[in-house]
């Protein structure tokens, strides 16, 4: 089942904060992304009846396994994307910018060709 990229921007976000905090809440997950709490909630919601968070009753965001995978898969499409155009000479803000949009789009296929390209260089 293919995500929307609001919900793989927001289950990366989520992976990202569970790297850097000890908890993650949506407080945390509007600050980091910049939107409103409401907003935020809302998402969450979306994504916890799609299974791929789970929300504790003190309020606490984990990924179920279909929402670490999607998080991941996304994580590294970003990482291998925006390090690789910084290489090519792009300025650190314009390559995270259009790999943020790029890894979205981009097939599977496609990008396995640009990770097997990348990597064996």
């Amino acid at each position: 089942m293919r995500t929307s990229e609001s919900a793989e921007d927001y289950l990366e976000t989520i992976l990202v904060l569970s790297k850097q905090l000890p908890v993650v809440r949506s407080v945390d997950v509007a600050n980091e992304m910049g939107y409103k709490k409401s907003s935020v909630s809302i998402a969450m919601k979306n994504l916890r009846e799609k299974g791929h968070i789970t929300v504790t009753n003190a309020g606490y965001i984990y990924l179920t396994d279909s929402g670490k995978k999607i998080a991941e898969m996304i994580y590294e499409r970003h990482t291998l994307i925006s390090k690789w155009l910084i290489e090519l000479g792009v300025s650190e803000d314009i390559a995270t910018k259009d790999a943020c949009r790029i890894e979205h789009a981009v097939s599977e296929e496609s990008f396995k060709a640009v990770k097997n390209y990348i990597l064996n260089r």
